[in-house]
């Protein structure tokens, strides 16, 4: 019996995660359970899975919460990256100078852009209706673009760029093979994927930041309504347990947890698209 390659089990593994946040998404309740001070602060083992808050509510709720906040717009980020890798590359194959220039303008302008005060002046001005973590999750994708479009013209020039679509154009390969087989599967799939892996795993990890800050200063949220809570709460928990203020060792572990099971599922994806 043959055995699956690495880079499969490497795919099925970070594909798994992902559709286990997308299922944890779509069980999130709309509103935390009504607090019982009963069982305020108890553990996993008193109160499975998870144990509960200072009010009582279990620490699931917030776990389930925190997966619809970050996972579509995390996910629309990856792919708004690798769209824009994918152009980058298949510009510079393609020989088409005008619009490589416009790209490298384009590049240069917006990495010239300081990322973090781009991002919170953006949270600032959207509307309240407005307001998510969608929006936020674009402009850092826009702003990590021009990193992920550079190394992905690099890698078609390497390859040999216009001359080398030209060489297998005079093989009678078509258009399709030549550009999406040969040069995006074959040679840009690595780039892509790590590019997009890598920004999606920042997209969440920016969420928890900016609500870990607002909920340290009690204001509300940049990235989610007053009615959601993100996996930045599970964290703040912790920190309050570190003081010993309130014994949530286990809401600490569990934000721990999920932020490396992203990370996780990060690293799974960019290992299944290593170029062989």
């Amino acid at each position: 019996m043959k055995r699956p390659k690495l880079a499969t089990l490497w795919f099925w593994a970070g594909i798994g995660v992902l559709a286990a946040l997308m299922v944890m998404s779509a069980m999130a309740p709309e509103f935390l359970s009504t607090p019982d001070l009963k069982m305020r602060s108890v553990g996993p083992s008193e109160f499975p899975p998870f144990g509960t808050d200072p009010m009582g509510i279990p620490l699931a709720e917030y776990a389930l919460q925190g997966a619809r906040i970050v996972t579509v717009p995390a996910v629309v980020a990856g792919l708004f990256i690798a769209l824009m890798a994918t152009i980058a590359g298949l510009a510079r194959s393609a020989g088409l100078q005008w619009f490589d220039t416009g790209l490298q303008v384009f590049s240069e302008m917006v990495g010239a852009l300081p990322r973090l005060v781009v991002i919170l002046v953006v949270a600032l001005v959207v509307p309240l209706d407005w307001r998510g973590l969608l929006p936020v999750g674009l402009v850092w994708a826009l702003l990590a673009s021009p990193g992920a479009m550079d190394e992905a013209a690099a890698t078609a020039e390497r390859l040999g760029g216009a001359r080398f679509v030209e060489a297998l154009k005079a093989h009678g390969f078509s258009a399709f093979r030549i550009y999406f087989v040969h040069i995006v599967w074959m040679n840009l799939r690595n780039v892509i994927a790590r590019q997009a892996a890598e920004v999606a795993m920042q997209v969440v990890f920016l969420e928890i930041s900016l609500s870990y800050l607002a909920q340290s200063r009690n204001q509300p949220s940049f990235t989610h309504s007053d009615a959601t809570n993100s996996w930045a709460s599970l964290l703040y928990f912790g920190y309050t347990a570190i003081l010993g203020a309130q014994p949530l060792m286990h809401a600490l572990l569990l934000g721990l947890v999920l932020v490396g099971v992203v990370a996780f599922m990060a690293q799974a994806i960019r290992a299944s698209a290593r170029a062989k």
